[in-house]
């Protein structure tokens, strides 16, 4: 698979990541006090200007390290320090000692296809509600679901169906959490829509802002059916409507998904999300992080050095899933072959 961003005129991988502030804490929408009102960049008809090339990336993992028991927030020495251990943990992905086959091939691509890691924000997990910084415990109905998805994925695929929607190349749902590489998006609007597009997976969301209800109960959709309206400066999305194969971290159609995204300063949108789902988790759960312009990271406005989203070419040379069919198809034979030798 060909999975990797690009800039015009710059290297991904020598780009420095912008500093955001310590705003960044819980639900870091406190931010907006220390920015002034006027200052924000805006639309012509008012609202705050989302548009640009954006990237999610941080050094902060999703839930809190069991070592760090309840410590909710780092000091700026131990932010720094995490951030360049990140860093150093993407560059290793070049070394392949001891690994052996197995974990060689798992292992996929080198450093050249991963960006450096973003910078770690002051708190020790994107999650902050629960106060652990730990998604939910499983339901019981979601712990069957659970097991028996891990249970689909054993053994020989009979065909493509038996894999993973991201596998085969068809989406990742939302909402969009930081991962190794295809970070970006590009948001456009106008007075009554907002367009997301993401990088990862080449997904368009649409999200009307003119008040239309939700499609009805019957409609599911992978990426659900987004609504959204302003709270004053802060764009609030409701996402329902959510297919069973949506799988967010386990989830299924009684996904439920509120985000907010609010343009903090120039170079920032502060995004937050809580999502609930009452088959998949005991309760709902809150997380929120940065998403920094890619202008700042490359710098200047010229068309030398402007970020582009370019296509994410999935299935181009997708010789992965090909080789997981084929190689089922050779253990079938295998096993047959074997079975008819012992009968003799």
């Amino acid at each position: 698979m060909r999975e990797r961003f690009m800039f015009i005129g710059a290297i991904a991988v020598g780009i420095v990541v912008a500093s955001f502030s310590s705003g960044s804490l819980v639900g870091q929408t406190k931010t907006t006090t220390a920015t002034k009102t006027a200052a924000l960049p805006r639309m012509p008809w008012g609202q705050p200007s989302l548009e640009g090339a954006w990237k999610n990336d941080t050094s902060t993992p999703l839930e809190r390290p069991s070592e760090l028991g309840d410590k909710a927030v780092l000091t700026q020495e131990e932010t720094e320090e995490l951030t360049e251990k990140q860093q150093a943990n993407r560059e290793n992905r070049d070394s392949r000692e001891g690994l052996g086959t197995d974990r060689d091939v798992a292992r996929a691509y080198n450093a050249h296809w991963y960006p450096v890691p973003g910078k770690a924000i002051e708190r020790t997990s994107l999650i902050f509600d629960p106060a652990d910084g730990k998604v939910p415990a499983l339901t019981d109905e979601g712990k069957k679901r659970s097991a028996a998805f891990s249970e689909g994925r054993q053994g020989p695929p009979e065909g493509p169906e038996d894999r993973s929607l991201w596998e085969r190349c068809l989406t990742r749902g939302v909402p969009r959490l930081p991962g190794g590489y295809n970070n970006h998006f590009q948001i456009t609007q106008s007075p009554d829509t907002v367009t997301i597009f993401i990088e990862m997976i080449h997904e368009t969301r649409i999200i009307p802002l003119d008040g239309r209800p939700h499609l009805p109960q019957t409609i599911r959709q992978w990426l659900g059916d987004s609504r959204g309206h302003w709270e004053k400066d802060t764009l609030v999305v409701e996402t329902t409507n959510f297919s069973d194969k949506t799988n967010f971290r386990g989830s299924g159609e009684g996904l439920h998904l509120v985000e907010r995204f609010t343009r903090v300063s120039p170079d920032t949108i502060n995004y937050e999300f809580t999502v609930s789902d009452p088959t998949t988790w005991a309760r709902p759960w809150s997380a929120s992080f940065p998403l920094t312009s890619l202008q700042s990271a490359v710098g200047g406005p010229d068309q030398v050095t402007t970020p582009q989203v370019f296509e994410y070419a999935c299935h181009e040379g997708n010789y992965g899933l090909y080789g997981q069919l084929n190689g089922a198809r050779v253990q079938e034979r295998e096993a047959a072959n074997a079975a008819k030798k012992g009968s003799r």
